[in-house]
């Protein structure tokens, strides 16, 4: 199958719908291609269980460390997903993650060590590579993916 497709169906059940869709000689292309799409759109609509929305008002955050909060979206399999939120001047020590962490800022800046990062900017951070302290002068906040920092890992 040349095109991808996000699914709850296995792959080969999708590439079977799709030789099953493949075009005859009817001349007719456009209408097979409705025919391709309302399919296609009731299938995603019947997997809507399996997506994960939390509105930017909903979840609690919890407190971390002084001045930052934690508001956990997702976590599986010792990896997860969550905003921090710094308070001015706070500051997160240095550590260590037990997996990749991905980093975007998403308001404020941000300081990882001397590297100052604004809305918008990308940040990853290798396993078991220490990072330096991460400090908000005005306040900010981050979404992470990766291994939450534990006691054992700060330094």
């Amino acid at each position: 199958m040349s095109e991808q497709h996000n699914s709850a169906l296995d792959p080969d059940i999708v590439e079977a719908l799709a030789a099953a869709q493949a075009p005859e000689d009817t001349g007719d292309a456009a209408a097979l291609q409705r025919v391709r799409s309302r399919v296609m759109q009731r299938i995603a609509a019947d997997s809507a269980p399996h997506h994960l929305t939390i509105p930017a008002d909903a979840g609690n955050w919890h407190g971390f460390l002084p001045g930052i909060q934690r508001k956990v979206l997702h976590e599986q399999g010792g990896v997860m997903s969550y905003l921090l939120k710094f308070a001015s001047g706070a500051v997160l020590p240095a550590h260590r993650h037990p997996h990749d962490e991905e980093c975007v800022v998403l308001e404020g800046r941000l300081r990882v060590g001397e590297l100052t990062l604004g809305p918008g900017s990308f940040h990853m951070v290798r396993q078991d590579v220490l990072h330096a302290d991460i400090a908000s002068d005005d306040g900010c906040v981050i979404y992470l993916r990766g291994a939450s920092p534990k006691a054992e890992h700060l330094v």
